[in-house]
């Protein structure tokens, strides 16, 4: 994280931070921002926010490769009691490979530093799959591009603003 605990945030995160609450604030979103100590790990920064792990909306970036030419990225989003399911994503991109793209990647594709990756996809590589398991609870919780600060976003709001595709990609306990 670049920066402390305030405002004074610097570069692509800051961006990324600004982006999400600005378009929220735009599409009358009921959200509420939530400051806490720095951490980027879901289990941890749930725990911190005060609310049960399966509401955390867990933002892994993936690529598939689809025959020897063709790279896609997904930004896949699932509750944070469960495991992206890779295979689930292959097959449904028609894909021959997949895995989890290079730190360097997920942080370019994302606009924000690992561990604070938002559920919303501002790059035009980047596709946004969210599992509908996500979307049952009234709100979820997410860090807001940054390690000190959450955003609980009542999750019609989410789907409405975000519009994300939805497809089962949790995988199996």
């Amino acid at each position: 994280m670049i920066g402390d605990t305030r405002n004074d945030v610097a570069g692509p995160t800051a961006d990324a931070y600004e982006r999400v609450v600005a378009d929220l604030e735009a599409a009358g979103a009921n959200y509420r921002l939530i400051d806490h100590a720095p951490e980027g790990r879901t289990e941890q920064v749930s725990a911190l926010r005060g609310h049960d792990l399966a509401l955390a909306a867990k933002c892994l970036i993936v690529m598939v490769k689809i025959g020897k030419k063709q790279t896609r990225y997904v930004l896949a989003v699932v509750p944070g009691d469960a495991r992206v399911d890779l295979q689930a994503i292959r097959a449904l991109l028609g894909g021959t490979y997949v895995g989890f793209a290079s730190k360097d990647k997920a942080e370019e594709l994302a606009g924000s530093v690992s561990g604070t990756v938002l559920p919303f996809s501002y790059h035009p590589r980047l596709e946004l799959i969210v599992d509908p398991a996500l979307l049952r609870a009234p709100e979820l919780y997410f860090n807001a591009a940054r390690l000190d600060r959450s955003i609980a976003l009542a999750t019609d709001d989410y789907t409405r603003v975000a519009a994300p595709r939805t497809a089962p990609i949790t995988a199996a306990p």
